[in-house]
């Protein structure tokens, strides 16, 4: 009997990139990983009333965009980057998230995501995944990148750990939001839980203070209506 002829995929150029661009990143950072649960059950509630009153459909991703924007701009170091004998901060804080698109995965970045207001981080976050989702993203909608995002919770996967980026030093991964029974004030309740980890380059970011950026997101993202006030008001 023949043996079949062997089926092959050819991949893209930009899958080609991507793939070199994460080899050389895997090889070259020397990461640690750090994970925590946020109760994302207010989160989800108010998400439901904001269409209306924003004027635009906001998804899970935008508000953990803007918590990573947030959190980046308390703690800068986490959009630092290793050159030499020194630590350089990003310029400014332009949050790349990833997108599943025609020719495989890229990554759209919004651009100074700290001094915009949910609702504008929603609606950027709509344009650049429907233009990744058609092939029209352009060079400059993909340049920039400081810190990165990856959410995975609409594909139904609970947890992973995503690879750092090379313009990045840390990459936030976000799970499916899961309703998850858990104790309170002596009883049990039914709470919405999701998992966030953190892929971070040790050569830049201690422990601690990756910890305390993580647990600024969890914060924020469990009391939302301070994702929702513009840039500076307390």
């Amino acid at each position: 009997m023949e043996n079949p002829a062997k089926k092959s995929v050819r991949l893209t150029r930009i899958q080609r990139l991507i793939g070199e661009r994460m080899l050389n990143s895997k090889r070259n950072k020397p990461c640690f990983y750090i994970a925590a649960k946020a109760d994302m059950t207010e989160l989800m509630a108010l998400r439901r009333k904001l269409g209306k009153s924003l004027g635009v459909k906001i998804t899970s991703n935008a508000f953990f965009i803007r918590a990573l924007a947030l959190a980046a701009s308390k703690f800068p170091i986490m959009t630092g980057r290793l050159d030499c004998d020194k630590i350089v901060l990003a310029d400014a804080i332009n949050v790349g998230f990833a997108v599943s698109g025609p020719r495989g995965l890229v990554v759209p970045v919004i651009k100074d995501a700290d001094k915009k207001s949910l609702a504008e981080i929603a609606r950027l976050d709509m344009e650049l995944t429907d233009k990744a989702r058609h092939n029209k993203l352009t060079l400059e909608d993909m340049e920039g990148e400081t810190i990165a995002l990856s959410n995975l919770g609409a594909y139904g996967i609970d947890s992973f750990i995503g690879i750092v980026p090379p313009p990045a030093s840390t990459i936030l991964s976000a799970g499916n939001v899961v309703r998850t029974i858990v104790p309170d004030a002596g009883k049990m309740v039914v709470r919405k839980i999701a998992d966030l980890s953190l892929a971070v380059d040790h050569r830049v970011i201690n422990g601690l203070y990756a910890a305390r950026f993580l647990s600024f997101i969890i914060e924020q993202l469990q009391n939302p209506q301070q994702l929702i006030r513009p840039r500076g008001v307390q």
